[in-house]
């Protein structure tokens, strides 16, 4: 499995819904889980900056990270984009092989 990094910045409609923040993002949750049952969430981190959410999950494929930030946007999201991570290690290992 890759891991993706998923940005994610809420339109200025949704982003104003602050009281309801949990329940929209359980129902994204539960419609990830639906639609991308091999996803499998890390972490989950709320921003104070240019995006409200930053998610760190892995997947076995861009196509089904490409999903997730589509149902990122489907659910009202302003912009999402899901970024492939490299471990460390692994960044510092390719280094060595150019």
């Amino acid at each position: 499995m890759q891991t993706y990094v998923l940005l994610t910045k809420l339109s200025p409609e949704l982003a104003k819904q602050l009281k309801d923040r949990a329940k929209l993002g359980r129902a994204w949750l539960d419609q990830v889980r639906e639609k991308c049952p091999e996803v499998k969430f890390l972490s989950h981190y709320a921003l104070l900056g240019a995006y409200d959410f930053l998610d760190i999950y892995e997947a076995p494929d861009e196509e089904t990270a490409a999903k997730v930030s589509m149902i990122s946007l489907q659910n009202g999201a302003f912009t999402a984009e899901s970024l492939m991570a490299i471990p460390y290690k692994r960044f510092l290992e390719l280094t060595d092989e150019i």
